[in-house]
């Protein structure tokens, strides 16, 4: 594994490999126990689109692997403001271990992957997500002991997010159902990616319009906010065609007894879900956003150790 882009380029051993090394990572922590790997090592983090936990996941990430992040936001570089990233990735990797970037177009992962010499993280593009994926799988691992037999349910918008959940399930053999309004369905070519690799590991993938059909029988239920960084101006007009998506105690009624609920973050309660939901001691939002760190380590350390 050269860089982390995309789960369907990542093999299912590779995930499995991240996976097993996040689980030790985050024990050691929780022990005491320091893990230097990456003493002497420097990652820039380029980030074009703002973060939380992102931006302090893997700095802290870093620090704790005895390396050194580098904040470097689209005001600091001139990547987009006339140097070419082909320029850019050619002088950052004369300086830098490894590049985590949070961008915009998925072009500017793929493009400095393809003219850099050193390990490229995609941190989050408009395509999409897979270091939240590798932290939902982490986290499931935690509360269903598996993957294989289980159903995780997205519903809403058929966003990075929602890729990146459709790769990481047909990865390891979790089933998965996603739906959305009309209209805002996943991209068609990522499903057929997933539906591919699902054939290999032996899950199903469902997608339909239909929430109530989604959500039956999930182990997992998911949500994610309805108006992403730049949809803003969208916002009234996506709250009206989302709200029959909304994840409220009947629909999340429908899915299994012991189902956990799960979000990215940020959320926006009486939005894509409610209160009594979110909070709710089957919600497991906050192991997840732990979960971002130690995927994330796993992840730095494997690609630049």
């Amino acid at each position: 594994m050269k860089h982390l882009i995309s789960l369907h380029e990542t093999s299912t051993q590779e995930v499995e490999q991240i996976l097993t090394l996040a689980a030790k990572l985050k024990a050691e922590t929780k022990a005491g126990i320091s893990h230097p790997l990456l003493k002497g090592k420097t990652l820039g983090m380029i980030f074009t689109k703002s973060s939380t936990r992102t931006r302090v996941s893997f700095e802290v990430g870093m620090y704790q692997l005895g390396g050194y992040p580098l904040f470097l936001s689209s005001n600091d570089i001139q990547l987009g403001r006339g140097e070419t990233i082909y320029d850019t990735a050619n002088v950052l990797s004369r300086y830098l271990d490894g590049i985590m970037i949070r961008t915009f177009a998925h072009s500017d992962v793929t493009d400095l992957a393809k003219y850099g010499t050193i390990p490229i993280i995609n941190g989050l593009t408009d395509l999409l997500h897979p270091c939240q994926a590798l932290a939902d799988l982490l986290t499931i691992q935690e509360h269903k002991g598996k993957f294989k037999g289980l159903k995780l349910a997205y519903i809403g918008d058929g966003n990075n997010v929602a890729h990146s959940l459709l790769y990481a399930c047909a990865k390891v053999g979790m089933d998965m159902s996603v739906a959305t309004p009309a209209g805002y369905e996943c991209n068609a070519e990522i499903v057929e990616n997933a539906k591919a690799d699902a054939k290999i590991s032996g899950s199903n993938i469902v997608i339909t319009n239909d929430p109530v059909e989604a959500i039956k029988d999930a182990d997992v239920v998911y949500s994610d906010t309805w108006v992403s960084m730049g949809q803003e101006a969208e916002k009234e007009a996506r709250v009206k065609i989302f709200l029959p998506y909304q994840i409220d105690k009947k629909l999340f009624a429908k899915a299994k007894d012991d189902a956990i609920f799960m979000h990215c973050l940020p959320a926006y309660r009486g939005f894509e879900v409610t209160e009594d939901v979110i909070d709710s001691a089957q919600s497991v939002i906050f192991d997840e956003a732990e979960n971002r760190l130690h995927a994330q380590k796993a992840v730095m350390a494997i690609l630049m150790a």
